[in-house]
């Protein structure tokens, strides 16, 4: 039995589960994030496989969402990572606000690195999410490049200020643990005969440090609301390579196109779009003149590990899966140089298989 604190009449445990309503309401009305007597609402939300997520609205308007990370992620294979990330989330909250453009990332309320939690404010509502409504074939080219403007914005500004970020996120251990290894290495395990190409990218990316990298660059982790993306989850940020973030969301948009037939040349189109508008407001930024040519092998080990890593993309069928191991691996064989003709490559695969 954990050791118990007792509030009034409502006892919390010394290790908080914020999913438990009795105990987060004792919480935060020990902390002062809420008065004795004042009505607040929670309930909890579906959200990544690594933090427990819970909204909480106050009779006076506030509404904050509330994460505290797990140590175990809630997959099907064991996975661990030390939940002290999410003091590396909020550290990226505070850092984004500054890089960010304005409205674009949730400000962060408080932080309490004993219980591996923070809050920070709630997107307001009405919002959706935007992975939902790619799924359901809605490709907003607005919203496309968006998502490629807020990228660029991030990965330039915070290029320069290497004195200041180089240091700050220098620790590179959440990376790792969530996703080189989860991602890269398990499926160089899984399917030999992408190991060379795995572990040489692995090697690669160890060895850059360019810029802050989010981590976590997904449709997943976007809201849309008044027609503007929001980005959220910031616990593998650091200073590393930005072509992990270009294959890393790339992947989601090119997956889609797979999954979802009758929008396959959407998505397509999308996925350029995303490309060029990045490429375009990322301005005189070069990272060495290479930065496609990563972006396109981080691309090909994401689309692999999102079917043969730790983290499968839930809403891929069985053959889908088995069908794009099969276009990923024999494309890394001899690798486009360009993103659009990998576009192209994987889509004319994909429709082989329709």
């Amino acid at each position: 039995m954990p050791a118990i604190i007792h509030c009034r009449f409502i006892a919390i445990p010394l290790h908080l589960d914020i999913e438990q309503p009795p105990q987060l309401e004792a919480y935060l009305r020990t902390k002062g994030y809420a008065a004795a007597d004042e009505p607040i609402q929670i309930r909890s939300l579906a959200g990544g496989v690594s933090n427990r997520t819970v909204l909480v609205e106050f009779a006076d308007g506030r509404a904050w969402v509330l994460k505290q990370a797990l140590p175990k992620l809630r997959v099907a294979v064991d996975w661990f990572s030390d939940p002290a990330r999410i003091e590396r989330e909020a550290q990226g909250l505070r850092r984004l606000a500054e890089l960010a453009p304005a409205g674009t990332v949730t400000p962060l309320v408080f932080e309490d690195r004993e219980q591996h939690l923070l809050a920070m404010q709630a997107v307001p509502q009405p919002h959706e999410n935007w992975k939902t409504l790619l799924l359901a074939g809605e490709v907003d080219l607005n919203l496309v490049e968006q998502f490629g403007c807020l990228l660029a914005t991030i990965h330039s500004r915070a290029a320069e200020r290497p004195e200041i970020l180089a240091a700050e996120f220098a620790d590179r251990s959440f990376f790792e643990s969530l996703r080189l290894e989860p991602y890269y290495e398990f499926a160089a395990q899984q399917v030999p005969a992408s190991a060379s190409f795995l572990r040489g990218l692995i090697a690669d990316t160890r060895g850059r440090s360019d810029t802050l990298v989010h981590g976590d660059y997904s449709p997943k982790n976007v809201l849309v609301h008044a027609d503007r993306l929001v980005l959220l989850d910031h616990e593998v940020i650091h200073w590393g390579e930005p072509a992990f973030d270009l294959g890393f969301s790339l992947t989601h948009l090119l997956s889609k196109a797979h999954h979802l037939s009758a929008h396959r040349e959407a998505f397509a189109a999308a996925a350029k779009r995303y490309w060029h508008v990045y490429r375009e407001s990322l301005g005189h930024v070069q990272w060495g003149g290479s930065l496609e040519l990563r972006a396109v092998h981080h691309t090909l080990a994401c689309l692999l590990a999102r079917v043969a890593g730790r983290s499968p993309l839930e809403y891929l069928e069985h053959l889908e899966r088995m069908r794009q191991a099969h276009a990923v691996v024999s494309l890394m064989a001899q690798p486009p140089q360009r993103v659009d003709t990998l576009i192209d490559a994987l889509i004319e695969r994909m429709n082989v298989f329709a």
